[in-house]
């Protein structure tokens, strides 16, 4: 099987403390976004001593929860509405030519899963990884509406 190449981006990184009984132990959180432009987008979550460990094991959790999006005719295929916890995401399809139009978190995941034109809006939380949760969520609800008709 070959290994298809993925483009890494760091969304979140953050200086995390644990209480010990020695006193306190840091530790840094990082939050990876991978895409290989061609529908299929992962996130991951992980936490290392040092910031190059976290993103490495980060990047390892992103390649196990890859999942593809359905893209049609370079932009999703249908509006949607998805909410995690207190983040609340809109996606909606675009014209051809009118690029992305999202900000934060949302831009970065439909860039890097190969959607070219959409409009996004982050509603609720400005919590990084709930956002990046939501918007996983929205892209995994979307359905491409021929596919229906193909398999009957």
């Amino acid at each position: 099987m070959v290994e298809e190449e993925f483009e890494q981006r760091l969304v979140d990184l953050a200086r995390v403390t644990r209480v010990v009984a020695g006193g306190k132990r840091l530790s840094f959180r990082a939050c990876v976004i991978i895409g290989n432009r061609n529908g299929k987008v992962g996130y991951g979550v992980a936490k290392g001593n040092d910031v190059a460990i976290a993103m490495e094991k980060a990047v390892r959790q992103a390649k196990k929860n890859i999942i593809e999006a359905p893209i049609v005719d370079e932009t999703i295929p249908h509006p949607i509405k998805q909410k995690f916890k207190a983040a609340e995401i809109i996606l909606r399809p675009a014209k051809k030519g009118r690029g992305i139009k999202a900000g934060g978190v949302v831009r970065v995941i439909l860039e890097l899963a190969g959607i070219k034109n959409a409009t996004g809006k982050i509603l609720g939380s400005r919590n990084k990884i709930n956002n990046v949760k939501a918007t996983f969520k929205a892209l995994e609800k979307l359905k491409k509406f021929y596919d229906r008709f193909i398999s009957s």
